[in-house]
């Protein structure tokens, strides 16, 4: 009876020291406790330690990428994935007080096995509340065009530096790879306004782009057309100055020769307008005389007798 007792004994001894045999994976490393504080970093492979409660292991998985969904759900049905949406997650307001449907994936892994493994729990929910969070803080600084447009790439880089930096306070052991913007709409409610929003901005653009491109069109005639009549006007007014000069000038030596001989001065005017007079109307004949006499006198017979 005592040797079958002691029999029963040794392989009792034997199973719970085998319970101190652990694989561990490929992307994986087993954190070591004993009695119960962290002590050491196992790498993978087959590997054995004193049994519960000397010593346990933990195992962190630190290479597979890990997924967190913010806004909607995938729900995996027999062999096909569908996807189901959380408004209370993605519905947020924008810069300019509107609302649109914000649907991202936050993509992570573990950098830190010792820290993630014994400093939080959940990994999930506080990576999930965290980018939340900062995301609503990042679209609520922005407008909605920003946010439906150009600003997506940006929002999702900016949260992603953010939440890291807040999970590295926390000492989560943490690395967040990416913030992707899935979708980015407006709210089912307000589609219908929202395009009637939209349709009027772009009627708006398209009207604006159109009176540019008449006044780039009718400002450079009309500035062409201003300059030309300005040219005319300063050459006309240039000319009229000259001319005025000119007959000043006439006029000096004129009254120069007058106060010289004044009679002898008169009468060469006089003869000199008489000889414009006549070269315009060689043919004519001038009638000249008072209220008892008339004079007939031939233009062209005076004219051969002053020797022109």
């Amino acid at each position: 009876m005592g040797k079958y007792v002691w029999i029963v004994l040794f392989i009792a001894v034997g199973i719970y020291m085998l319970t101190g045999v652990y694989q561990v994976g490929p992307s994986e490393v087993a954190l070591i406790k004993t009695f119960g504080k962290f002590s050491s970093v196992v790498q993978p492979g087959i590997h054995y330690h004193l049994p519960y409660p000397f010593q346990s292991h933990v195992i962190v998985d630190i290479s597979t990428v890990r997924k967190v969904e913010i806004g909607f759900r995938s729900i995996q049905r027999g062999g096909r994935i569908t996807y189901q949406s959380v408004s209370q997650e993605a519905i947020m307001i924008t810069g300019d007080n509107n609302l649109v449907s914000v649907e991202a994936v936050v993509q992570y892994r573990v950098k830190d096995p010792v820290a993630y493994a014994f400093n939080i729990t959940e990994a999930d929910s506080i990576v999930r509340f965290t980018t939340e969070s900062v995301l609503r803080e990042k679209v609520a600084m922005r407008n909605i065009d920003d946010v439906l447009t150009i600003g997506r790439d940006e929002i999702g880089l900016e949260t992603a530096k953010m939440v890291q930096k807040i999970l590295d306070s926390y000492n989560c052991g943490i690395k967040v790879e990416n913030v992707y913007l899935q979708e980015v709409v407006p709210p089912d409610p307000v589609v219908d306004a929202f395009d009637d929003v939209n349709n009027a901005r772009q009627d708006k653009e398209r009207l604006i782009n159109e009176a540019r491109k008449y006044a780039n069109d009718i400002v450079p005639k009309a500035q062409g057309q201003a300059q030309e009549i300005l040219r005319q006007a300063e050459a006309y007014a240039q000319e009229v100055y000259l001319k005025a000069l000119g007959e000043a000038e006439r006029f000096n030596r004129i009254l120069k020769e007058y106060t010289k001989a004044p009679d002898i001065t008169r009468k060469r005017m006089l003869l000199d307008a008489l000889q414009s007079i006549l070269e315009k109307n060689k043919d004519k004949v001038i009638f000249i005389g008072d209220a008892d006499s008339l004079n007939v006198l031939n233009i062209s017979e005076l004219l051969k007798e002053m020797g022109k």
